[in-house]
């Protein structure tokens, strides 16, 4: 137990109490409590715009002031009060189970421990923006397993060798701000203009290259740096990669001086293959993506996001410029850094067209609406969301691309100095969209308000052929799969299981729903079992009517339905360099 004497107001102390149980031991002192004080667990992590409920993992919470116990009351179903008397140290212990292996929340077990203080750390309130101290306690050596080490982003005051010990945070924020990995990971470290980074990797198997890891990082982040100052230093003094490596998983959430990462073991660079794999180049776009949110959200910020409000949703309409324009540099900066080349670039970025084309979601509700609705439609998608919302990632990254391309079609200017000049304007932090447009009539001449009201407050197709056109790539369209020619997104194990039917397709019009199987199809006089639904082709022949076999709800259902024809006209396209030579100012430049 910490004396109560600490070194500063509020203290944590975290230990990995019981691996096999997945508990967390927190002891929280404050030094100079409140009569009467209160405090909290917040409900949600910045970054990540869904109310997680992170108190329903607390359990025996308790509370003292020297050896006397503490009456504790439940306000609400995160927030409590401890009647205690005011400026006596005030000490509380309680359990967090962590039990959630993503990037958002914590995770302990015999192999690895990871968390976000949003997950452990009871906010204390009106002493929220006062310095704190935590201290992480290095779970006990068990005979047999491998020494655990310590990574975070936050400032060290005493640590060992391996990284356990104190450290301080200027504030609760800041405190919030950098997650924590503990276990036997792989570490290493580079210099990127001249600013320390470090890489940590957990769960990588044998075949792991960590040397290209860390050269193709270092590349990202020297893009990356050099795009927002040419110049200049970025604004911060190190920064840390945890990346944890799974059987199957993907994802990131940013931080200001770190990001925490999930990646497939397989999607890892191997050593003596000198090809990159498609999971390679994902998981790089994905460490430029979160790398390039050190700046474009975290720092450069909604101004409604000025100050959290740990305890519910803060609403915003711009998501779709943080993580929307942010989703457009990541693999734009992967071609300029020389990781991939222009036909790579140029996939990407076609899937990503194709995605959002293939939403009818995107006729329904604007980019602006969709960032505003995200923490009740984006993070809690179901059989219907592809026909009622759009992601703010895909379709924000093609207002991105709308507008660059226009800016550079009219000449004298480009999305990058854009942004840089955002940056200036307003001094790397809060903004709103009144920013961007100044900052686009700065630099053109002219008012553009009335793009941005219908690429982002609108619902009408982005001008994408006549863009692209313009900047020398030609965007045509591809024959599109079965389950696009009928408007299904599906699941395919011995059998076709419906998981999303698209509006006005084939598939809603023959009646199909989400949930159903489908067991088979009658066409040309036969009957035959569906497995997957490239044996459309096989058993229909040039059929244009057939008869689906359905089970739905125990019943079995006969579906007519009209097969459009293989070449019918999708919303599948592909993009082509028409003119290398005009391309290049774009894909190779800034």
């Amino acid at each position: 137990m910490p004396s109560a004497q600490t070194r500063a107001a509020v203290h944590y102390r975290v230990e990995a109490a019981d691996l096999h149980a997945h508990l967390y031991h927190v002891t929280l002192t404050i030094a100079r409590p409140a009569a009467a004080q209160e405090l909290a667990l917040p409900a949600w992590i910045p970054g990540s715009y869904l109310v997680r409920e992170f108190a329903k993992n607390l359990q025996r919470l308790a509370a003292r002031q020297g050896r006397q116990p503490v009456a504790l009351v439940q306000l609400a179903k995160d927030r409590w009060r401890a009647d205690c008397q005011a400026g006596q140290p005030l000490v509380l212990t309680y359990e967090v189970c962590a039990y959630d292996a993503s990037v958002r929340t914590a995770w302990l077990d015999a192999a690895r421990g990871f968390f976000n203080a949003t997950s452990l750390c009871l906010q204390v309130a009106g002493q929220t923006a006062l310095p704190c101290e935590i201290d992480i306690v290095a779970p006990k050596k068990r005979a047999g397993s491998a020494l655990w080490h310590c990574a975070t982003g936050l400032f060290p005051l005493k640590v060992d060798m391996r990284g356990f010990g104190r450290y301080r945070a200027a504030n609760y924020d800041e405190l919030a701000d950098c997650p924590v990995e503990m276990g036997a990971f792989w570490s290493a470290s580079f210099n990127a203009c001249g600013v320390p980074h470090r890489f940590v990797v957990a769960g990588a198997a044998p075949s792991f290259d960590g040397a290209r890891l860390l050269a193709d990082t270092r590349k990202i982040c020297e893009a990356a740096i050099r795009f927002w100052h040419p110049r200049g230093k970025p604004p911060f003094q190190n920064y840390l990669f945890l990346l944890n490596t799974v059987h199957d998983g993907y994802g990131g959430l940013e931080h200001r001086n770190s990001t925490a990462l999930i990646c497939g073991r397989r999607d890892l660079p191997r050593l003596g293959d000198a090809k990159a794999s498609d999971g390679y180049t994902q998981l790089l776009g994905l460490i430029s993506h979160e790398y390039f949110h050190t700046w474009n959200v975290k720092r450069l910020r909604p101004r409604e996001f000025a100050q959290y409000d740990y305890t519910r949703e803060n609403y915003t309409e711009l998501l779709w410029f943080f993580e929307g324009f942010t989703s457009y540099y990541d693999d734009l900066l992967l071609r300029r850094a020389g990781l991939i080349d222009d036909a790579t670039y140029l996939k990407l970025l076609a899937k990503t067209c194709t995605q959002v084309l293939q939403t009818p979601g995107r006729q329904v509700q604007s980019v602006a609406q969709a960032s505003f609705d995200a923490w009740i439609k984006y993070y809690r998608q179901d059989e219907n969301t592809p026909n009622a919302t759009v992601s703010y990632y895909t379709k924000g990254a093609l207002v991105a691309l709308c507008l660059d391309l226009a800016l550079r079609r009219e000449g004298g200017a480009t999305l990058d100095a854009v942004m840089r000049a955002l940056w200036q304007r307003c001094a790397g932090g809060p903004m709103a969209e009144a920013d961007l447009l100044a900052v686009l009539q700065t630099l053109t001449g002219r008012d553009w308000q009335g793009e941005i009201a219908q690429w982002v407050h609108g619902t009408a197709e982005l001008p994408l052929a006549e863009l692209l056109a313009a900047q020398g790539v030609a965007l045509k369209a591809e024959p599109p799969q079965p389950a696009q020619r009928l408007g299904l997104r599906v699941q395919e194990n011995h059998s076709v299981q419906i998981k999303t039917v698209l509006r006005g397709s084939a598939a809603e019009r023959a009646g199909f729903m989400a949930g159903d199987e489908w067991l088979g199809l009658e066409a040309a006089g036969q009957a035959w079992r569906l497995q997957r639904l490239d044996d459309l082709a096989l058993y229909a022949g040039t059929a244009r009517q057939a008869t689906a076999l359905v089970a739905r709800d125990g019943r079995l259902l006969r579906l007519p339905l009209d097969l459009p024809a293989p070449d019918a006209s999708g919303d599948t396209v592909r993009l082509e360099l028409a003119d290398a030579a005009r391309a290049q100012a774009w894909l190779s430049a800034g």
